[in-house]
């Protein structure tokens, strides 16, 4: 069964004060948008859809030699069902599967967890399904409401919660994943009768709960996993998230890390076993650095530079030289 991504990237970036797409703001070396593309191959996505219109240009530039992503601009923006909406000719095009639809700006999205929920939606046969987190400061983000019986009834967005319902801890944080003729007739019947006067993609869930369809929520996801970057500070959250992934997953196949405050190491960076980085050390995506080496203290090891095996690098040696005078 195929399984497709629409990926919602059209947003600007005013709160941060730029005039980039926010998807094209950095964490840890890589755009935002980049981490959402790889967690979308990860769960075995074979195409996704990126829905772009605010600096289409940048975003297209990066990612267009990819020919599984398929560009559908959003010219008006008039909220994230319409942006769904514009992916309505190429969703006619499939025959049968699922679809997640996902936010342009969660960089902290795993493919794991994506794969969670996938099985989890098929396993259950359901229409629709969702991923929630349970948050201690849920403010900003829509309300998943239940019933007594602890299934699902809708999602009611910040803005038109009652006071009862802002309580609610249980959120959505835009994971969603749909059979692709369910997904088109829930937006058929989208409405934008709401105080923003958009159109929710969140109203497919109680759309489709009102035609008898099954909808399934499971709470999958963390705490750090939600984080969507508006402002800088946030991105500097997201970034220091990513970052304690990045050393831990290198500290977990045998590599030193002396200070974990101390050292920044982008995505996409390769270092052998027993190799020891000391603080104050800076290595750029893409690097590779061979076994046994030694790093810092206050080295700097540029994007794409290849450090040999057994090779010592400190903050007056470049790797280009080290590697020249025999690996010291």
């Amino acid at each position: 069964m195929s399984t497709t991504a629409i990926i919602l990237a059209a947003g600007k970036s005013t709160r941060m004060k730029s005039n980039r797409p926010k998807a094209m703001h950095e964490v840890c070396g890589r755009p935002i948008l980049d981490y959402i593309l790889r967690a979308c191959w990860d769960a075995g996505c074979q195409r996704v859809m990126v829905v772009v219109g605010h600096g289409k240009d940048e975003i297209i530039s990066a990612f267009g030699d990819d020919e599984r992503i398929v560009w559908v601009e959003q010219t008006e923006q008039l909220g994230t069902g319409h942006a769904a909406r514009m992916c309505e000719p190429e969703l006619r095009k499939m025959h049968g599967g699922d679809v997640f639809l996902l936010a342009g700006d969660v960089p902290l999205l795993r493919g794991e967890v994506l794969t969670t929920l996938l099985r989890a939606h098929r396993a259950a046969k359901a229409a629709a399904s969702m991923a929630t987190a349970v948050l201690d400061e849920p403010f900003g983000y829509g309300r998943v409401v239940r019933d007594e019986a602890g299934e699902f009834v809708d999602i009611i967005e910040q803005v038109d919660c009652t006071d009862q319902q802002r309580d609610i801890r249980e959120v959505f944080p835009s994971y969603y994943c749909l059979r692709v003729e369910d997904l088109l007739l829930a937006l058929s019947k989208l409405k934008n009768e709401n105080k923003k006067g958009e159109y929710y993609l969140t109203d497919v869930y109680g759309i489709l709960r009102r035609e008898g369809r099954k909808i399934l929520a499971v709470q999958a996801v963390t705490e750090e996993d939600v984080i969507a970057p508006n402002t800088r500070q946030q991105l500097a959250e997201a970034d220091a998230v990513m970052q304690e992934r990045i050393q831990r997953t290198l500290r977990d196949a045998g590599v030193t890390i002396v200070s974990q405050s101390n050292t920044y190491i982008e995505s996409g960076v390769s270092i052998g076993q027993d190799t020891v980085v000391h603080p104050f050390t800076f290595i750029g995506q893409g690097a590779s650095i061979g076994h046994e080496c030694v790093i810092g203290p206050f080295a700097c090891i540029p994007r794409d530079s290849i450090v040999p095996e057994r090779t010592t690098v400190s903050g007056n040696v470049s790797p280009e030289t080290a590697a020249l005078e025999g690996g010291s």
